[in-house]
């Protein structure tokens, strides 16, 4: 038996003497009941007490967990959004760098923060939440203002600048020097410089231009090579990298339009016959589904982008940035991005719903038929409605060939993998595989 005892620092000294006494319960081969102890530090303050040293003593293991770092910070945000249901970041990169300023990291104050500021956004009618809204929320939870990180160093920046500028004109001036230079009395001028000694000499090529290439061709094609880099584009395409700006490019690839102003993304796919399928995964899993998908990507400086990977061939990957359309390597994709993606795709009805052993209907009945067709069965005759045990190994011989949990049931994955199989023609794919 496990006795879980939580908030342990506020228990007294005279009842931790009576959990003490329980661990005693024994038999000749084993401990009868097995103790936990959760607490703030302050439980390792009491511990430390010297009535308390025979159950420090006692104690067989100690773990103490720390504040959540700002990496942790970020992941756990959008982690806990996932799980609600979001299909776009909502905290942009201010914001959440503000939540690990004003949380420390700690969990607790992270959901407190957030909550309120996911309040104060809906009040506002605000899709994004940025670093003010985040602040403000701060200052409502903790009853006192925050300021942004940058202030403080606005005045001592203002004040170097003023120094900077006052010692250059100074300098520029040389008062100093006026006051004894000496008087010119006279003034003889040599002989004319030929205007073609005065020409300049032009610069010396950049290392490895071509011989008679202007130096800004060099330098522009060598910048152009640079930009090519995933983190270059996603510097260079920043304001392209929205979540707005995601879903009209894949809203595009359906051939639908996407309304900036209207709903949710995910309700609007749903209004033209569409579905959000919101996981983590890999290129593997991708490949399988074989439609484009936004991914969420993180640069080095911690920002978010969102992106569309719209082909995907042997190691190499196609995103869409809004405007123009890049070819970067699959290994360099993974560095940025965490398996986070949303992907549209078409249901045979909605809502979509769990296939599996003794349902009926029309979902079933196209199952069946879908299978069937993918299995190349000459003449399947009328498709039953009837989930029988033939469909369910069907099912199972699909999910087998497709790599997926093999269980005889046509869950949402099943179901995508399925549509992406079998995809009407026109549909946006991934790979020309299936095309």
């Amino acid at each position: 038996m496990v006795v879980v005892v939580d908030e342990a620092q506020n228990l007294a000294p005279e009842v931790l003497e009576q959990v003490r006494l329980l661990t005693n319960l024994e038999t000749n081969t084993q401990k009868l009941l097995q103790i936990i102890l959760i607490g703030q530090p302050e439980l390792r303050e009491l511990l430390a007490r010297n009535e308390l040293r025979q159950l420090a003593q006692r104690i067989t293991g100690r773990y103490h967990l720390s504040p959540l770092s700002a990496e942790e910070t970020t992941a756990y945000v959008r982690h806990r959004l996932r799980v609600a249901g979001a299909t776009a970041d909502i905290f942009n990169r201010f914001a959440l760098e503000e939540i690990y300023r004003l949380s420390g990291g700690v969990p607790r104050v992270i959901n407190v923060i957030c909550d309120r500021a996911l309040l104060g956004g809906y009040s506002l009618d605000r899709h994004r939440i940025t670093g003010p809204l985040v602040r403000n929320a701060a200052s409502e939870v903790f009853g006192k203002r925050f300021t942004p990180p940058w202030l403080p160093w606005v005045g001592t920046a203002a004040v170097a600048v003023a120094l900077a500028l006052a010692s250059f004109g100074l300098w520029r001036l040389q008062p100093w020097r006026w006051a004894h230079a000496p008087k010119v009395t006279s003034m003889h001028a040599g002989p004319s410089t030929p205007a073609s000694a005065r020409a300049t000499s032009p610069p010396a090529a950049a290392p490895g231009a071509l011989p008679g290439a202007k130096p800004d061709a060099v330098s522009a094609a060598a910048g152009a090579q640079a930009a090519e880099t995933l983190s270059g584009l996603l510097a260079e395409h920043s304001s392209d990298t929205t979540t707005d700006a995601a879903f009209t490019t894949l809203f595009g690839l359906w051939g639908i339009h996407y309304a900036v102003d209207g709903t949710d993304p995910c309700t609007q796919a749903t209004q033209h016959g569409l579905a959000c399928l919101t996981e983590r995964g890999s290129l593997g899993q991708l490949r399988l589904y074989n439609r484009p998908a936004i991914l969420m990507l993180t640069d080095a400086s911690g920002g978010s982008h969102e992106v569309v990977l719209t082909r995907l061939d042997g190691e190499h990957a196609s995103i869409d940035l809004g405007k123009s359309e890049h070819q970067v390597g699959d290994g360099e994709l993974s560095t940025y991005w965490m398996g986070d993606y949303v992907m549209l795709w078409r249901p045979e009805a909605a809502p979509v719903q769990t296939l599996s052993a003794g349902m009926r209907g029309a979902g079933v009945r196209w199952l069946r038929s879908s299978l069937e067709k993918l299995a190349g069965v000459s003449d399947p005759g009328p498709a039953s409605d009837v989930y029988d045990a033939a469909l369910t190994s069907l099912v199972r011989q699909f999910q087998r060939n497709h790599r997926l949990a093999v269980d005889g049931i046509a869950g949402v994955r099943t179901q995508v993998a399925l549509a992406g199989a079998l995809a009407r023609p026109g549909s946006p794919l991934l790979t020309a595989a299936h095309e």
